[in-house]
Order: structure tokens, then C-alpha cells, then sequence
């Protein structure tokens, strides 16, 4: 971190700002929102600068600059467009260790002035660290539209509310349960900030009683960025967050950083922890007064044993909320160019889990190999052989096209493509792991044409590799090695 982002009370504190033209203006209407007290030095002023300096009794110093125009000052700005000038400021200044800001300049500049989001008295800063001022101020447009305006209000009225917060709850749990009450209901309806401090405490107490919650949430298959906004929003507020292995690190990232993670992942031939031991936590969680997230790979409801912690759920009385997810069939397939519908090509789609709960084979295979439908198996790479085999055996040709779609959506992505009579061979000469993807149809060979996802690799056992140029487009060469970076 090359800088440290600190606010600083400018209110009565003297400053000097170097300059009269149309950047020297901009900064004095900073300075003057911050209740400083300003000081210009130039040989020349705008219309501008002498009409704000009128209207607020400016000092103007009608003068070159030199050096000890500097003294006495708390914050010195050159805002000229003489690098020489310029530079005399900046050495001046740290000279006397007085704070230096050259615009423009970050060389000669002690510090920096971010894009600010003013909410009085909350204040947002965004800073590029100097290097891109223009990028901090786009991001600021896009976080400003997203903040209520009466957060200014709020903040003063928890100001306002804090000692007797403070005084009224002993732990540090209802004191952030009081906070987050108090911060959704002002946010959600503004009269909420029309009573006092007194007779919002006595409604807290009487209406508001802490109850635990569960919520269900699905993370996606792997891309923190489809998440979508409302999971982000849970996490980011959670307590307690119950987590598959199949999370990854970018979303567990995202969850609130005084939040309880628990990891209760599950992968073959290897539970860390059983299902009961899930469940009964998600209930004793509940049970304190928490809010609990049950944060899972993909969607809850898809092979993601959602319905049973529900059930459990219930059985117990305990609230619960369902968050839906991109199931890993969509997410992935969509990453790996593999349109899991066509109109020449699928007209349904099966997903299939390879994991039954008992090991009895129940699935309808005469079904299954019906053609034109596109099968996605789940959790099916321990059962590759015996998917193939069945498959054939009732009827798929062996020559339908199959993927094998490896850490899908993430920038380890790997997709073979291949024919359904080799996908055991596909799996073990490319070593393929979990988390994986069985994609079968004739769907599965379009990747070839039309894979996008330029962090991905693509594998076809036919050497056709699809390579991206700059533009996105693609072109095919058989002359390519089997193997291709796209």
C-alpha cells in the first residue's frame, strides 16, 4: 500500500493554494467545502477565482510565488502549470514539512485528494493512488448512484443514538442486532429517522426479538461474479457461514470478516463432515439468535442436498430463506461454449447425479440414451466406465459428442471434447479431477466453435482447437497441437 487513506479536519485550518486559474478554482471550492481557511498566490486570476474569492473573503496574494509565501501554512496546493513553479512548491513545503499536493504531479506531492462521495458526515473516498484519477472518479459515479441520500441523516442520528446504545445493551451482539435493525428500517422507510432516539430504543425492545434465521444460498460454480446480488448481500451480513468445498476462495473472500466459517465439504470417499452433523449445526446456530448461511456450490435445490437440511429445518421450527444459484450444468456449459439446448442438436436436458445415496443403480438408462436430449452428469468422474458402458449398451451411439468440463467458470477451466466410446480414455489420459462435468449430445462438440472464456483451455480429442484472436473470433486448424491455450 503505497498510501494511507486518512481523513483530516480541515475546518479554521490555513492553506495555501499556489495558482489562479481553472484548476487553482477547482481546488478552492474543495478547500472551501471543507471550511478551510484559503490563501491564493499568483501574478494573475481568473474571473472565476476573483468572483469565489469575493463571495467568501479570500485573501489573494497578487505576487509570484517564492518560498516564503509558504510559512505558516497547514496545507500548501500548486495548482499552476509551470513544472518549475510547481516543483519550487513542493521543495518549499518539505522543506517546513508541510503537506504538498502538485496536481498532476505525483513526484512532487506528499499527498493525494481522492474522489470523494459526500453523504455529510459520512464520507467515501476512492483512490487510484494517483496513477489514475479518472478511473477513481468513474468508480465513484458507479457507487454513488447506489447509495441513499439520506445516509448523511442516518449517520447523525446513530451518532446521536450511540452513548445510549452503548447504555442500554451489554454485549457487542445486540449492540450490531440493534445497529443493523435500525440501519435496514432507516434505509428502507426514511420516517424511521423522524423519531427519537428514546422511542426507537423502546419499539426495538418490544417489537424486535432476535430470532435465528438459515438461509440456503447458492454460490454459483465457481465465478465470485455470478454471485448474484441478493447472496452477496446475505453473506456480506451473515454471522455464521456453513461452507461447501466446492466455494471458492474469491467468494469465501466476500463473506463479512468477523463472520464464523465452517467448512462442512464433502467429496468422495472423503467427508469431512456427515450430513447429520450439518444439519444439527445449522439448528444449534439458529437457535442462539444467529443469522446462518448455508453456502453451497451451485444452486442448493440441484444435487446440492438443500431440500434435506430444509426438511431438518422444519422439523426444528427454525426460520429459513432459499437463495437460488447458477447450477454448475448452466454455469459451466455456458463457459465452456456448450449451448446445453439447440434447436438442431437437444430438445431436452437431464442432469444426472453419478452419486446416488445408496449404491444400488437406479438410474433408467433406457432413457437416459434416448437421442436428442443433452445429459449432464454430476459427481460422475468415479463412475465414467460405467456411464459409458450403460449408455452404449441401450442404445447412444458411441461416436455422441462428450465433454469433460474441469473447475468450471474459474481460470483453471479445462474442457476435452471428445466421443461418448472414449470418455474413459479421455479421463485418464488428461487426468481430469474434481470438480468435473460429464456433458453428452451433440451440443457438446459446438465448444469447438464456440468457446469464449479466454482464461479457459480447450482439449479435442479430433485436434479441431479453437483459437481466439484479439476481436473474440475464432478459427480452426487441424495442424494445431492437441492441446491449445484459448
Amino acid at each position: 500500500m503505497d498510501y494511507l487513506p486518512i481523513t483530516v479536519q480541515m475546518k479554521s485550518r490555513h492553506c495555501l493554494i499556489v495558482g489562479g486559474g481553472e484548476v487553482a478554482a477547482r481546488k478552492l471550492k474543495h478547500m472551501l467545502h471543507a471550511d478551510a481557511k484559503v490563501t491564493l498566490v499568483s501574478p494573475e486570476y481568473t474571473d472565476e477565482v476573483l468572483e469565489i474569492a469575493e463571495k467568501h473573503e479570500i485573501r489573494l496574494v497578487h505576487e509570484v510565488f517564492s518560498p516564503e509565501h509558504i510559512n505558516g501554512f497547514y496545507l500548501v496546493i500548486a495548482a499552476t502549470d509551470d513544472r518549475m513553479v510547481n516543483r519550487q512548491v513542493s521543495i518549499a513545503a518539505q522543506q517546513q514539512n508541510i503537506w504538498v499536493n502538485v496536481v498532476d504531479d505525483l513526484e512532487l506531492s506528499t499527498f493525494i485528494m481522492p474522489a470523494v462521495i459526500d453523504r455529510s458526515p459520512l464520507l467515501i473516498a476512492i483512490s487510484s493512488s494517483g496513477v489514475a484519477p479518472v478511473l477513481a472518479r468513474k468508480i465513484r459515479e458507479k457507487i454513488e448512484w447506489l447509495l441513499p441520500d439520506a445516509l448523511g441523516s442516518l449517520l447523525e442520528r446513530l451518532k446521536l443514538l450511540r452513548p445510549k446504545v452503548k447504555k442500554k445493551f451489554s454485549s457487542l451482539k445486540e449492540k450490531r442486532s440493534f445497529s443493523e435493525w435500525y440501519i435496514e428500517s432507516a434505509i428502507q422507510d426514511s420516517k424511521v429517522l423522524e423519531k427519537n432516539e428514546d422511542s426507537i430504543l423502546e419499539f426495538y425492545q418490544q417489537q424486535h426479538k432476535p430470532e435465528g434465521i438459515v438461509y440456503l444460498v447458492g454460490a454459483g460454480p465457481g465465478d465470485p461474479e455470478l454471485l448474484t446480488i441478493k447472496s452477496l448481500k446475505i453473506i456480506q451480513k451473515a454471522d455464521v457461514v456453513l461452507y461447501d468445498a466446492l466455494v471458492s476462495q474469491e467468494i469465501l473472500q466476500r463473506v463479512r470478516k468477523d463472520a464464523t466459517l465452517v467448512h462442512v465439504g464433502k467429496r468422495a470417499k472423503c467427508h469431512y463432515v456427515h450430513q447429520d452433523q450439518t444439519n444439527q449445526m445449522l439448528v444449534d446456530y439458529a437457535q442462539q439468535g444467529l443469522s446462518v448461511v448455508r453456502l453451497k456450490g451451485g444452486d442448493p435445490f440441484i444435487f446440492g442436498r438443500g431440500g434435506e437440511e430444509l426438511q431438518f429445518l422444519t422439523q426444528h421450527n427454525i426460520r429459513y430463506e432459499v437463495v437460488p444459484g447458477i447450477t454448475a450444468a448452466a454455469g459451466c456449459a455456458a463457459y465452456s461454449g456448450i449451448p446445453l439446448t439447440h434447436r438442431d442438436h437437444a430438445q431436452s436436458i437431464r442432469f444426472v447425479t453419478g452419486h446416488e445415496k445408496s449404491s444400488k443403480n437406479s438410474l433408467d438408462w433406457n432413457s437416459l440414451a434416448q437421442a436428442g436430449q443433452t445429459l449432464v452428469f454430476y459427481m460422475g468422474l468415479m463412475r465414467n466406465q460405467q456411464i459409458t458402458d450403460s449408455l452404449i449398451k441401450h442404445g447412444r451411439n458411441p461416436s455422441t459428442p462428450v465433454a469433460l468440463i474441469e473447475k468450471g467458470t474459474t481460470k483453471n477451466q479445462r474442457t476435452v471434447i471428445g466421443q461418448l466410446n472414449e470418455l474413459p480414455q479421455l479421463v485418464e489420459k488428461y487426468e481430469i479431477k474434481s470438480p468435473s462435468l460429464i456433458v453428452v449430445g451433440e451440443v457438446a462438440e459446438l465448444a469447438n466453435e464456440l468457446d469464449w472464456f479466454k482464461d479457459g483451455e480447450l482439449i479435442s480429442s479430433n485436434n479441431k482447437i479453437v483459437a481466439k484472436n484479439d476481436f473474440g473470433a475464432t478459427e480452426r486448424d487441424n495442424r494445431l497441437p492437441l492441446v491449445a491455450n484459448v
